[in-house]
């Protein structure tokens, strides 16, 4: 059963280790990231992109989907069903058709339509007992088109979202989506110092975490990250894994073209890649 991401973040945030969300693209995705979070003993949150629910046909067709998994797979460590970066429409389509957690991303509004449109998906989302993320500052990179430069989060601005009643917040620290290039300054930890300070409590998400150090990763949970999104990261193992299998002529040995063992090696390596962020992050037997 889907659950909200509430409790499992205001757990993390209080055990100063972070629960990571995985976006999903497709079967093999969903399957490989439910089966090593019950492998883990660790709570996860499935990602939905905007772009990623058209992909996979809709949003109810995830929820049926995810919802079947669950039961199939007997996963029952909390699970929760996350929209990615949904716009205001996005929200209210994915809260119709089960999803159990919504980030509305009003970060390229200004902060006063950013409050507004907020304040009213907090009271949708509090109806429903969803739980919902907001963002402050633009994440920098690209994701589904939509391109940010990496802005540093207002520490007042975030302050005044969190004080709405979200569940979490993303606030953007100079980190990016997709790949960081060799000139990247690193996550600001002043700034991240200062909106956690304004914002109490509040559990802090970092996205883009594919390619961010270690070392850096275990400050930022020290300083209230409870949530990390990871996706990049999955598809480039995914990516290399199959490549790796056709160049090695695999698809013509046998029955080796069968959709199943052409896709196998890159189910494995979400897998081993999701298990390791899980080590990182200390989310493993926190279920």
């Amino acid at each position: 059963m889907l659950v909200s991401a509430k409790e499992m973040l205001n757990k993390a945030r209080a055990g100063k280790y972070a629960v990571g969300q995985f976006n999903i693209n497709n079967l093999e995705w969903t399957k490989a990231v439910l089966l090593t979070a019950q492998e883990n003993n660790s709570p996860v949150i499935l990602g939905v992109s905007e772009g990623a629910g058209k992909y996979m046909g809709g949003y109810k067709t995830i929820v049926g989907m995810v919802n079947g998994l669950l039961e199939e797979l007997n996963i029952t460590v909390p699970v929760a069903l996350h929209l990615d970066h949904g716009s205001y429409e996005g929200a209210k389509a994915a809260m119709a058709a089960g999803f159990s957690s919504i980030m509305f991303d009003g970060s390229h509004y200004a902060i006063e339509e950013n409050i507004a449109k907020t304040t009213e998906l907090v009271n949708l989302t509090n109806e429903k007992g969803l739980s919902l993320e907001a963002e402050v500052g633009s994440i920098g990179g690209e994701e589904d088109g939509v391109v940010g430069a990496g802005e540093i989060a207002d520490a007042n601005e975030c302050k005044a979202i969190a004080d709405l009643g979200v569940t979490m917040l993303a606030a953007g620290i100079g980190n990016i989506h997709g790949q960081y290039p060799a000139n990247w300054k690193g996550l600001a930890f002043d700034a991240l110092e200062k909106i956690a300070d304004a914002t109490g409590t509040m559990p802090l998400v970092l996205h883009g975490g594919t390619g961010i150090p270690e070392e850096m990763i275990k400050k930022a949970i020290s300083l209230g990250v409870a949530k990390i999104n990871v996706n990049t990261e999955c598809q480039l193992a995914f990516a290399a894994a199959t490549r790796k299998y056709i160049e090695a002529g695999k698809d013509l040995e046998g029955k080796g073209f069968d959709p199943r063992k052409v896709l196998a090696p890159g189910f494995e390596a979400i897998k081993a890649t999701v298990k390791e962020k899980m080590e990182l992050f200390g989310s493993v037997n926190q279920a």
